[in-house]
């Protein structure tokens, strides 16, 4: 892999990974449309992958470390027995949340990337993406209550819910922020509350996959010049990750009322036309 191809794939995994539009759909078809000649699944590219996943981990981190401060120090006391209540329900929420993407993860990620991971498959999928968040947004409006409904007033059963919405996600071209933030939405959250919920899972959801990734390549030779492209890279990631979420907790908080509705146009113009391109291009 180039310097400049890394450079494009840290962009597009670090604004990708938060953005309602699949990062795994933007990396399969992305390649295909340029003719990239590098393999996605050539195991010398794992350590390239394993950085930018570190690289956005890092970002969702630095973010939210205060919310994550609270949570842990509420769960211990800190705060009085009612916060730490909340922090603990908020905690098992996250935890829960996690439940349905292992277990469907473990048995069916393998087969599913198999038989979908196509690049025409994938721009197909970023397609029903958009249609996702376009219809989710059209009937949240039926389901959102009038009483805003905080994080911690969400059950168990909301929990497993968006937990499952985050199984979209092993399909290419699905978003893993997408879906969840879709299922936030039908349970009565607001955006930003959605938006919150979702990149909290994200972090041992992402960590999780780094360390697994990490682990398959402790047999795998890694070349000096690869890393240290792959370490730029993730400092790109990061840092565009970073920014990403910046932007997207602002963005959600100002436009309630229509947030997913771009990304959903976005989605279904670019999966639509990379689909028919990989179909009908000479």
């Amino acid at each position: 892999m180039s310097l400049f191809q890394a450079l494009i794939m840290a962009l597009l995994q670090g604004a990708t990974e938060l953005f309602p539009v699949s990062s795994l759909g933007h990396a399969v078809v992305l390649p295909s449309l340029l003719h990239w000649s590098y393999d996605l699944h050539d195991p010398t590219f794992l350590p390239f992958l394993v950085m930018l996943h570190m690289g956005t981990s890092v970002a969702l981190l630095v973010f939210f470390w205060q919310d994550w401060l609270a949570l842990c120090k509420g769960a211990f006391g800190a705060f009085g027995h009612r916060i730490q209540l909340e922090s603990l329900h908020i905690l098992w929420l996250i935890c829960l949340a996690t439940v349905p993407a292992v277990i469907v993860g473990g048995l069916f990620e393998h087969w599913l990337r198999s038989v979908f991971g196509s690049a025409s498959s994938a721009a197909l999928f970023l397609f029903f993406n958009g249609v996702l968040l376009l219809v989710v947004e059209k009937l949240r409006s039926s389901v959102v209550r009038k009483d805003v409904r905080y994080l911690a007033s969400l059950t168990s059963r909301d929990a497993l819910f968006i937990g499952f919405f985050q199984c979209f996600a092993f399909f290419p071209g699905l978003s893993r922020s997408g879906a969840t933030i879709c299922g936030g939405l039908l349970r009565g959250l607001h955006h930003d509350a959605a938006a919150r919920f979702s990149f909290l899972m994200a972090q041992p959801v992402i960590i999780a996959a780094t360390v697994r990734e990490a682990f398959k390549m402790r047999h795998t030779p890694i070349d000096p010049a690869q890393m240290h492209i792959a370490l730029l890279a993730a400092v790109v990631s990061g840092v565009t990750a970073l920014a990403s979420t910046a932007f997207l907790m602002h963005y959600f908080r100002k436009h309630d009322s229509w947030a997913m509705s771009p990304f959903a146009w976005y989605c279904m113009v670019a999966g639509g036309a990379a689909f028919l391109m990989f179909h009908f291009a000479a």
